[in-house]
Protein backbone atom coordinates (compact mmCIF):
# COMPACT_ATOMS: atom_id res chain seq x y z
CA UNK A 1 0.00 0.00 0.00
CA UNK A 2 1.65 3.52 -0.72
CA UNK A 3 1.83 6.25 1.26
CA UNK A 4 -1.08 8.52 1.64
CA UNK A 5 -1.65 11.46 3.96
CA UNK A 6 -3.34 8.83 5.99
CA UNK A 7 -1.27 6.32 5.32
CA UNK A 8 2.13 8.38 6.54
CA UNK A 9 5.41 6.07 5.32
CA UNK A 10 7.15 5.11 8.77
CA UNK A 11 10.84 4.05 9.12
CA UNK A 12 12.68 2.11 11.61
CA UNK A 13 15.84 0.30 12.29
CA UNK A 14 15.13 -3.58 12.99
CA UNK A 15 16.85 -3.33 16.13
CA UNK A 16 15.41 -6.58 18.59
CA UNK A 17 12.27 -8.03 18.99
CA UNK A 18 9.71 -4.48 19.06
CA UNK A 19 10.34 -1.56 17.64
CA UNK A 20 8.27 1.84 18.45
CA UNK A 21 8.06 4.31 14.89
CA UNK A 22 7.16 7.77 15.41
CA UNK A 23 5.19 9.24 12.11
CA UNK A 24 5.46 12.60 11.37
CA UNK A 25 1.57 13.08 10.29
CA UNK A 26 -0.02 12.11 13.55
CA UNK A 27 1.81 12.90 17.15
CA UNK A 28 1.21 8.57 17.49
CA UNK A 29 3.65 6.05 17.70
CA UNK A 30 3.33 2.98 15.33
CA UNK A 31 3.52 -0.27 17.07
CA UNK A 32 5.76 -2.67 15.48
CA UNK A 33 6.44 -6.25 16.25
CA UNK A 34 9.03 -8.55 14.17
CA UNK A 35 8.77 -12.01 15.06
CA UNK A 36 9.11 -15.58 13.13
CA UNK A 37 6.56 -16.88 11.61
CA UNK A 38 6.21 -20.90 10.07
CA UNK A 39 4.83 -21.24 5.77
CA UNK A 40 2.63 -24.27 6.65
CA UNK A 41 2.80 -26.53 3.80
CA UNK A 42 2.88 -29.51 1.82
CA UNK A 43 7.03 -29.59 2.56
CA UNK A 44 7.91 -31.83 5.34
CA UNK A 45 10.14 -28.93 6.27
CA UNK A 46 8.51 -25.97 7.84
CA UNK A 47 9.70 -22.58 6.82
CA UNK A 48 10.92 -20.17 8.82
CA UNK A 49 9.76 -16.35 7.49
CA UNK A 50 10.42 -13.08 9.12
CA UNK A 51 7.02 -11.26 9.24
CA UNK A 52 6.50 -7.51 10.73
CA UNK A 53 3.38 -6.95 12.31
CA UNK A 54 1.73 -3.01 12.43
CA UNK A 55 -0.49 -1.16 14.40
CA UNK A 56 -0.95 2.51 14.00
CA UNK A 57 -3.17 4.51 16.68
CA UNK A 58 -4.81 6.31 13.63
CA UNK A 59 -6.49 2.85 12.32
CA UNK A 60 -7.23 1.55 15.44
CA UNK A 61 -9.50 -0.98 14.06
CA UNK A 62 -6.99 -2.52 12.17
CA UNK A 63 -3.44 -4.69 11.87
CA UNK A 64 -0.76 -4.99 9.60
CA UNK A 65 1.30 -8.03 8.78
CA UNK A 66 3.98 -7.51 6.14
CA UNK A 67 5.91 -10.35 4.75
CA UNK A 68 8.81 -9.73 3.30
CA UNK A 69 9.49 -9.00 -0.30
CA UNK A 70 11.80 -11.70 -0.99
CA UNK A 71 8.70 -13.81 -0.74
CA UNK A 72 6.63 -12.39 -3.54
CA UNK A 73 7.28 -12.31 -6.89
CA UNK A 74 7.24 -8.72 -7.53
CA UNK A 75 9.99 -8.32 -4.80
CA UNK A 76 8.03 -6.05 -2.90
CA UNK A 77 6.73 -6.17 0.68
CA UNK A 78 3.53 -8.02 1.07
CA UNK A 79 0.98 -6.26 3.19
CA UNK A 80 -2.20 -7.45 4.60
CA UNK A 81 -4.51 -5.36 6.75
CA UNK A 82 -7.48 -6.35 8.59
CA UNK A 83 -9.25 -6.08 11.88
CA UNK A 84 -7.73 -5.90 15.22
CA UNK A 85 -10.64 -7.51 16.61
CA UNK A 86 -10.09 -10.88 14.22
CA UNK A 87 -7.13 -11.31 15.29
CA UNK A 88 -8.00 -11.38 19.08
CA UNK A 89 -11.22 -13.63 18.38
CA UNK A 90 -8.78 -15.53 16.36
CA UNK A 91 -6.64 -16.73 19.38
CA UNK A 92 -9.94 -17.54 21.57
CA UNK A 93 -11.67 -19.82 18.96
CA UNK A 94 -11.99 -19.57 14.66
CA UNK A 95 -12.95 -16.85 13.06
CA UNK A 96 -13.19 -15.00 9.80
CA UNK A 97 -15.25 -15.68 6.59
CA UNK A 98 -13.12 -13.58 4.06
CA UNK A 99 -9.56 -13.10 2.99
CA UNK A 100 -8.05 -13.36 6.37
CA UNK A 101 -8.80 -16.47 8.96
CA UNK A 102 -7.63 -16.98 12.46
CA UNK A 103 -7.79 -19.49 14.50
CA UNK A 104 -5.83 -21.29 17.57
CA UNK A 105 -3.38 -24.12 17.04
CA UNK A 106 -3.13 -25.80 19.83
CA UNK A 107 -2.52 -23.85 23.53
CA UNK A 108 0.65 -22.37 21.92
CA UNK A 109 0.16 -21.58 18.49
CA UNK A 110 -2.25 -19.62 16.04
CA UNK A 111 -2.62 -20.17 12.88
CA UNK A 112 -3.68 -17.09 9.88
CA UNK A 113 -4.67 -18.28 6.74
CA UNK A 114 -4.41 -15.46 3.88
CA UNK A 115 -6.43 -15.48 0.84
CA UNK A 116 -5.90 -14.24 -2.33
CA UNK A 117 -6.28 -14.82 -6.32
CA UNK A 118 -3.02 -16.23 -6.77
CA UNK A 119 -3.82 -18.62 -3.53
CA UNK A 120 -4.00 -19.35 -0.29
CA UNK A 121 -1.12 -19.21 2.48
CA UNK A 122 -1.24 -20.36 5.45
CA UNK A 123 1.51 -19.19 8.66
CA UNK A 124 1.56 -19.96 11.96
CA UNK A 125 2.54 -17.34 14.90
CA UNK A 126 3.29 -18.52 18.17
CA UNK A 127 0.54 -17.03 20.30
CA UNK A 128 2.52 -15.87 22.77
CA UNK A 129 4.12 -13.44 20.21
CA UNK A 130 0.54 -12.07 18.98
CA UNK A 131 -0.61 -11.35 22.45
CA UNK A 132 2.69 -9.26 23.24
CA UNK A 133 1.31 -7.26 19.93
CA UNK A 134 -2.48 -7.31 20.67
CA UNK A 135 -1.18 -5.82 24.68
CA UNK A 136 1.41 -3.24 23.13
CA UNK A 137 -1.68 -2.11 20.41
CA UNK A 138 -4.10 -2.11 22.71
CA UNK A 139 -1.69 -0.04 25.31
CA UNK A 140 -1.37 2.57 22.01
CA UNK A 141 -4.93 2.71 21.82
CA UNK A 142 -5.60 3.69 25.47
CA UNK A 143 -2.20 6.32 25.47
CA UNK A 144 -4.10 8.06 22.45
CA UNK A 145 -7.06 8.36 23.97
Amino acid sequence: MPATAENPPTTAAATGAATAVATTAVAAVVVEDRVTARVISDDPLFRKIPVALRFAPAEPLAVRVVFPAGLSPEGTDNEWVFPRALLEAGLQAPTGTGDVRVWPCGRVQAVVEFHSPEGVAVVQFDIAALRRFLRRANAAVTRQA
